[in-house]
């Protein structure tokens, strides 16, 4: 027989673009329309149903960038349609081929109630089935003019992300305003074969599955008379159901199916607007449950569902109800899907505190995955927040947009650095909006690593990002693949149900041990700095107002603050997501996010400033808070003490000039040689005698390079940036400064480009650190600033700390796994140590930082450099990003051991703080522990308003631990709890007392949180 394959699979293609497609809609008559376009930003619903409308038609112009207009869509079902199933088709000008990301809309009654959204996959809205002759049609629609800005020629510059910079010409064109007869059968039939011509194509040709296909296929479009698709559509489905009922073989690979949409909570659009995608996809979604009873479909991000209840109640409405029924599942337990490398460790627990609770509150529901698909890497110390906080699987799918090495397993135990494990499921289909494509389905079998020991995967379904989730078609094609042969079977079924089945057929899968480092997008670590530090500040001011608002109602009675605590943890946790604090949104969002963060300071500062005045009392004392988990100059952890009653500092600074024109900084504990270049030559810890700086280097030497990824922009820095490198050496001035406290320093002043960057290197009486202080006026565009530190240590690994602890990198680059990790995250430090001696790089600024190796020359043996990342300036979206002044805080501490390191990265971020007031005596602290390996990370009260004290600590330097916690108040009892401040389940957690004393015994990284009731 002629091989007539290619022949039948063209016609196919062009029956069902040219004859049967348009045939589904087979009749229609235009709706008239008005428009009315709101003058700022959108107004609530009854005030743009109010509002005069003028004429518009299909292929007018509409819709200046961010603008909001309200159109009125009316018509009549004519009297021949009666008993047909008629639907209006409205197209606001929508790009098929790029769902989301784009114009939308969201329909109402004329009452007002929402009805569905409108996307450019999804633009129909159903009448009436069936519809009777003379029906009047009236319908608004509240439609969405955001500008693409990730258009085909991606990551062009464009002033398109910031409302006072797009300009107001009109972005679209009304496409299609049509009432319109829905036939059914011949839908059923654009169904059928697009499954069997989709799953055809990823069939091995040498099998008699594939033309046992395209024979059905040819005999359907046979019977087809294409002058009458309506009429033959029947015949030619009847000549497709026996392959379509033909069942999958017995070893088919299984996918769950969830529906969903990914929404990010800011990205290339403001907050606001995400307020409105959820809204509208939300609406979609409930509409498609009723008519779907297979379907479900399930939301992450907490704070969504807190957006719709406070803006689209009546669409929340809808939520609850079928989050009820089991049909609309709350997913992930976090407040938003947020960045996992840079938030603190606090921030990350509650995330799923504030996520978990909103939904055992609203729904009642406790969900026991964690579910990140788009999350840009994962911090090692993760797994344990996650099975703190009750739940213990984890999905995630962008692992698989790494550049260099394919992750080598689909489902595995992932295990932290505390030695905790959770049941990870990263889906073979790699993307979280699958389309129910056969091409996606098959890649799905092909790719899955886990072949002969598992078989089931899941995919997330549904358009995202403005897309409108889940579409009919989807929910079609996958019952036409629940049992057919060739295929993967397919089933619509819970995150929680797939997971029990996986965890069920494959108990034991490989593991996967410390961080999950995605080889892409490593400079969200460093663009946005605003951003980055108005988040660092923000978790630091959060601890310290629930320290001393904890202290004060303990010792004062002065209230405890809980809804303003919650209210601004929500805010601080929104800023976390994924797009917002790796600073990969528009202009709009960072602009929005300084002024928050800015409010957010002002409000926590007056909850610390009213807990401290509460416990310092009244007079002219200078009473100074230490905040910081260790003692510091004589103030105990969360202590305070009157000023006049701190020992001075030992030792004294000494400056001196130095022969090449620079100085010399002494304070009997270092040495610091800084040179004409305004460079730290030698840095020589005296204790030790060990010199810091390698031979021939220089430190803090800030260094420039040309930043311009192949794409990706604001997300990535490619690895070629370090071919070219300029050494910023010239200086403007270089001046030697003393203040008040005996400490001295070094200004160096310089110029480069269009920028300048002052740098101020203090050493202070008794303090083995140089703190450095960085100040740059920055106006490059597509440059990467750094500040290089080479150290004389030889190692082949480095620390660098995380949630909860530090995870340890290796300093080569042996495998391509390695040398893949050019770029990487810290939070407070680095640390770099031989036996017996390190250094670590302390920061309150900057996440972002590289290591690499040298060669001392005298001795061929190997050098270290620690560079942190400072300074981005690419173009996409924001074609601004981080013009103007910005400061950074580092210090560099010779001789110091990870204790050390840890001590040192919580001073620099958690500054004393002087009060005037009376206090006799020092402030005691509420909780003091004996050992400092073991740190204290919040001190509050509880959150059901009960008066317990809730004490969470950590074993921070990888060693285990006993040591005595003592409260200071009287205790009535302890126990151990999750992080939602809940008992163990099974009564387990009673902690060990003695008097007023909790016994506690640590693993390494361990964290543990204590309820302490008080007597």
């Amino acid at each position: 027989m002629h091989d007539d394959r290619s022949l039948v699979e063209s016609r196919l293609k062009r029956v069902l673009e040219e004859r049967i497609r348009p045939a589904v809609h087979p009749v229609s008559v235009p709706l008239t329309a008005g428009i009315w376009t709101a003058p700022g930003e959108p107004v609530p619903v009854a005030e743009g149903l109010a509002a005069p409308r003028t004429p518009i038609a299909a292929g007018e112009v509409w819709g200046a960038p961010w603008s909001t207009s309200w159109l009125t869509v009316t018509g009549t079902v004519p009297e021949e349609w009666a008993g047909r199933t008629v639907e209006a088709l409205i197209d606001l000008g929508f790009d098929a081929n790029m769902p989301g990301f784009q114009c939308e809309g969201l329909v109402y009654r004329p009452d007002g109630s929402p009805v569905k959204g409108l996307h450019p996959r999804n633009q129909w809205v159903r009448i009436a089935a069936p519809a009777a002759g003379g029906e009047e049609v009236l319908l608004h629609v509240e439609a969405a003019a955001n500008p693409v800005i990730l258009d085909y020629h991606p990551f062009l510059p464009t002033e398109l992300g910031e409302k006072e910079t797009a300009g107001d010409r009109p972005q679209y064109r009304l496409a299609r305003l049509d009432l319109a007869v829905f036939d059914e059968t011949v839908w059923e039939l654009v169904i059928d074969l697009e499954v069997l011509g989709e799953l055809m194509a990823e069939l091995p040709v040498e099998g008699a599955r594939r033309w046992d296909v395209l024979r059905a296929v040819e005999r359907a479009l046979d019977a087809l008379d294409l002058q009458d698709v309506g009429g033959t559509a029947a015949a030619a489905r009847a000549e497709l159901a026996g392959v379509l009922a033909s069942p999958a073989e017995p070893s088919a690979h299984r996918i769950s199916a969830v529906g969903h949409a990914h929404i990010d909570s800011a990205w290339l659009w403001p907050l606001r607007e995400t307020v409105r995608k959820v809204a509208r996809t939300t609406a979609n979604m409930t509409a498609l449950l009723e008519d779907q009873p297979d379907f479900v479909y399930t939301m992450s991000q907490a704070q969504q569902y807190a957006w719709i209840k406070e803006h689209r109640p009546e669409v929340y409405a809808r939520v609850k109800k079928a989050v009820a029924e089991g049909r609309f599942v709350p997913a992930g337990g976090m407040w938003v899907e947020s960045d996992t490398n840079m938030p603190s460790s606090e921030a990350m627990a509650r995330q799923f505190v504030h996520g978990k609770r909103f939904f055992l509150d609203e729904f009642g529901v406790e969900n026991h995955e964690a579910w990140l698909p788009d999350t840009f890497g994962f911090a090692g110390g993760l797994p344990q927040i996650i099975r703190q906080a009750g739940s213990k699987w984890l999905l995630t799918q962008k692992i698989s947009w790494s550049q260099v090495n394919s992750f080598p397993h689909h489902t595995f135990w992932w295990e932290g650095i505390d030695g905790t494990r959770i049941f990870t499921h990263f889906p073979p289909i790699d993307t979280y909006n699958c389309s129910m494509q056969g091409k996606e389905i098959a890649h799905a079998v092909r790719n899955f690593k886990d072949k002969g020991r598992a078989r089931h995967s899941l995919a997330p379904t549904g358009w995202g990002d403005g897309g409108g989730g889940t579409t009919r078609e989807m929910i079609a094609k996958a019952a036409r693949m629940r049992d057919l042969e060739g295929s993967a079977t397919v089933r619509w079924e819970r995150p929680a149900e797939f997971f029990a089945k996986a965890q069920a057929e494959y108990p034991e899968p490989p593991v996967w041990v410390g961080e999950l480092y995605l080889e892409l997008h490593r400079a969200t670590l460093t663009s946005q700095a605003r951003t980055k530090q108005g988040n660092r500040a923000s978790e630091n001011l959060l601890r310290e107002a629930e320290l001393w608002a904890a202290t004060a109602a303990v010792r004062t009675g002065l209230p405890y603050p809980y809804a303003e605590l919650d209210r601004i943890w929500k805010t601080v946790l929104l800023h976390q997501f994924h797009d917002i604090l790796p600073g990969s949104s528009i202009a709009w969002v960072h602009r929005e996010a300084e002024a928050t963060y800015a409010r957010v300071a002002e409000e926590l500062t007056a909850i610390v400033d009213r807990a401290q005045r509460a416990l310092a009392g009244e007079g002219d004392a200078e009473v100074v808070f230490n905040s910081a988990p260790h003692p510091r100059g004589g103030i105990p952890a969360g202590g305070a003490r009157p000023l006049s009653a701190l020992p001075a500092a030992p030792g004294r600074c000494t400056a001196a000039p130095h022969a090449d024109g620079g100085f010399v900084l002494d304070n009997g504990l270092l040495r610091v040689t800084v040179d004409a270049r305004g460079l730290v030559v030698s840095l020589v810890d005296l204790d030790t005698g060990r010199e810091t700086v390698a031979p021939g280097a220089a430190a803090n030497l800030l260094q420039l390079h040309p930043d311009f990824p192949n794409m990706w922009d604001a997300w990535d820095v490619d690895r070629f940036y370090r071919n070219t490198v300029t050494d910023l050496t010239d200086v403007d001035g270089l001046a030697l400064a003393e203040d008040a406290s005996g400490a001295v320093a070094v200004r160096v002043t310089r110029s480069f480009g269009s920028s300048t960057a002052v740098q101020t290197l203090t050493l202070r009486a008794g303090e083995k650190r140089l703190d450095l202080d960085t100040e740059v006026d920055w106006h490059e565009t597509e440059k990467f600033l750094k500040a290089a530190f080479p150290l004389d240590v030889h190692t082949d690994r480095y620390a660098a700390e995380t949630q909860f602890g530090h995870l340890h990198r290796p300093t080569h680059t042996n495998t391509s796994w390695e040398a893949a990790k050019f770029e990487a995250c810290n939070h407070r430090f680095v640390h770099f140590e031989e036996p017996g001696w390190g250094v670590a790089l302390v920061t309150a600024s900057t996440y972002g930082h590289d290591v690499t190796r040298a060669v001392r020359p005298e001795d061929r043996g190997t050098t270290t450099t620690v560079r942190a990342s400072l300074l981005r300036a690419p173009r996409f979206p924001d074609p601004h990003t981080d013009q103007g002044v910005h400061r950074f805080r580092h210090a560099l501490v010779p001789g110091a051991r990870i204790g050390d390191a840890v001590r040192e990265g919580h001073r620099i971020n958690q500054p004393e703080r002087q009060v005037r007031g009376g206090v006799p005596a020092e402030v005691a602290p509420l909780v003091s522990v004996a050992d400092e390996a073991v740190v204290v990370s919040a001190v509050k009260l509880a959150d059901d308003g009960s008066g317990d004290v809730v004490v969470r600590v950590y074993e921070s330097r990888g060693a285990r631990a006993r040591t005595r916690l003592t409260t200071g108040f009287p205790l009535a009892g302890a126990r151990a709890c999750d992080l939602l401040e809940r008992p163990w389940p099974g009564g387990e957690g009673e902690a060990e007392t003695d008097g007023d004393d909790v016994l506690i015994s640590l693993r390494p990284f361990q964290l543990l949180t204590l309820r302490l009731a008080r007597a």
